[in-house]
């Protein structure tokens, strides 16, 4: 049986309706894939605090839990686990996104997301943003 794994993101939206994907550094798992920002959720944490415990580890921004509104998901099984990713959109955080960790990030319009590599769970996510922001 195939353990599961609780991953939360968050589809940064901008002002212009693009978002932000960070891509995977070297030395970690699917490195060089873009994805979207978050990570796993630790035990007795919840999916929007650990985003904005993430959030500001990685982009170096300030996020609050009504600022983030639940998407979609996806459910994915890799070789060794299962991934549970909800997808939460964020339209307002304080600050603005750098790579904190030496990772690159972009800010792409939706339908563009389609011609980056990504990992295998993020790909049925990016239909739900096209359809979101128009």
């Amino acid at each position: 049986m195939l353990r599961l794994v609780l991953v939360a993101a968050c589809a940064l939206v901008d002002s212009d309706g693009r978002v932000l994907v960070s891509q995977r550094p070297e030395g970690k798992a699917l490195a060089g894939l873009w994805e979207f920002p978050g990570g796993k959720v630790e035990p007795g944490e919840r999916p929007e605090e650990c985003l904005i415990r993430e959030l500001d580890e990685e982009l170096g921004i300030t996020v609050e839990k009504p600022c983030l509104a639940p998407l979609t998901f996806a459910s994915h099984a890799y070789d060794d686990f299962h991934l549970l990713m909800p997808l939460y959109v964020c339209r307002r955080w304080k600050g603005a996104p750098a790579g904190r960790e030496g990772q690159a990030i972009q800010w792409l319009k939706p339908a563009k997301l389609r011609g980056l590599p990504m990992p295998p769970a993020d790909e049925p996510l990016i239909a739900h943003l096209i359809d979101l922001i128009r």
